[in-house]
């Protein structure tokens, strides 16, 4: 397949671009990236998700696919041939749709609020909730990964792609706040699962360096801090 057949629309820093990323990294799938920028959206993004007008966005074949964990189910539907992100029995592949969902929809935003201008007191009170959350998604860990390397098993799923993402952002949001969110005393086998995740050539070449992304952070202003912490 010619390269120019996939292309990726995003920005290097968004978790949600992330995961079409990593997703064909591990289908060794070739793809262009065209790079997005935070503070305005191309004609071919606008062009390519009229409704939300949001990135990420896959182009297959012409064809737009939007909305980052639909694009993963996708890619993973697609080239079948490549190493499979969701599990082939139905019940484990609910469960991971269901920790994928929790992750962006109830844990996630914790982590939004903590990075977005906050007040003090409302900021201790999402440190609670990931916490809480955190403590959740390392019980979820043993469950779908059963006692293996990652919540896809033997291999990257699914579940993984979908955490693994925020592990990023989950460390400049350590690192701005003088906190230790993924803690060896406390979530054991997520920071091995995370020190995995982030070693894996499908990820390295695409995980954003800490130190980068505080230094874009520190340049934004507030609202296009919201763009990066956001479906932008």
């Amino acid at each position: 397949m010619a390269k120019t057949d996939v292309k990726v629309l995003g920005a290097w820093a968004s978790p949600f671009v992330m995961r079409p990323r990593i997703a064909l990294n591990l289908k060794s799938v070739e793809y262009e990236f065209l790079e997005e920028d935070f503070g305005s959206k191309s004609p071919l993004l606008l062009q390519s998700n009229p409704v939300y007008k949001k990135m990420p966005v896959l182009i297959h074949q012409d064809k737009p696919i939007c909305e980052s964990l639909i694009i993963v189910q996708y890619v993973d539907e697609v080239w079948a041939s490549g190493p499979s992100l969701l599990p082939s029995d139905p019940y484990d592949q609910a469960l991971a749709r269901f920790w994928a969902a929790y992750i962006d929809d109830k844990w996630f935003p914790s982590v939004r609020g903590i990075v977005l201008p906050q007040g003090e007191e409302a900021k201790a009170e999402l440190m609670v909730q990931v916490f809480e959350g955190l403590a959740l998604l390392e019980d979820a860990f043993d469950k779908c990964g059963q006692g293996k390397a990652f919540f896809g098993g033997d291999k990257i799923g699914y579940v993984d792609i979908a955490l693994g993402s925020f592990l990023g952002l989950l460390r400049v949001t350590e690192k701005m706040n003088n906190v230790k969110l993924l803690d060896e005393a406390k979530t054991p086998k997520l920071v091995g699962w995370a020190e995995r995740f982030c070693s894996h050539d499908a990820v390295k070449e695409v995980m954003p360096e800490t130190d980068r992304l505080v230094e874009l952070l520190k340049c934004f202003k507030p609202d296009l801090n919201h763009r990066l912490v956001d479906r932008t």
